[in-house]
């Protein structure tokens, strides 16, 4: 049975801040009640994740972010056919265009939180700065989830988050 929001944190554990995303699924499952709540987990999106949004009715994709000046960014997202469009590892809003593609309707609403992420290198653990990012993080999606509605959720896309405003 499929249950109506879906948290997907994609990232590589192994790769420093990259498993920023991973990380907070991690918090989520050990913090939230999951009765109404997926969880999915991957190395990177592919066209095959497009499914994975079928009888949703929200969806938050998490990852780490190199260009956020915050300690983290949530956004909306509208279905794109960009430059990850064909390639093995895509972006979230040409997966919302795969779904719209094969499926011929809307994507049920999506938003991506990304966590600003600084050092990316095979081995590395998560950055003290990301650790902070992460926490904030948390504590935003842990709200999020409390009020699962698009109309809440909506209202969040237009507040910043500063790192010394957390």
């Amino acid at each position: 049975m499929v249950k109506p929001v879906l948290l997907f944190g994609y990232g590589n554990l192994s790769r420093g801040d990259d498993a920023l995303g991973p990380l907070l699924l991690e918090y989520v499952e050990s913090h939230s009640d999951l009765t109404d709540i997926d969880l999915l987990t991957d190395f990177q999106l592919q066209i095959e994740h497009a499914l994975d949004l079928e009888n949703r009715q929200l969806v938050l994709f998490i990852d780490a972010s190199v260009a956020s000046q915050n300690a983290f960014e949530f956004t909306e997202l509208e279905p794109a056919k960009d430059n990850s469009y064909t390639t093995h590892a895509m972006s979230p809003a040409a997966v919302l265009a795969v779904y719209q593609s094969i499926k011929k309707q809307s994507p049920p609403p999506c938003f991506l939180l990304g966590i600003k992420g600084e050092t990316f290198e095979l081995g590395e653990g998560l950055s003290a700065n990301a650790e902070t990012n992460l926490t904030a993080a948390c504590e935003f999606v842990h709200k999020l989830l409390d009020s699962a509605n698009y109309e809440e959720w909506q209202q969040q896309t237009s507040l910043t988050y500063k790192e010394e405003l957390i």
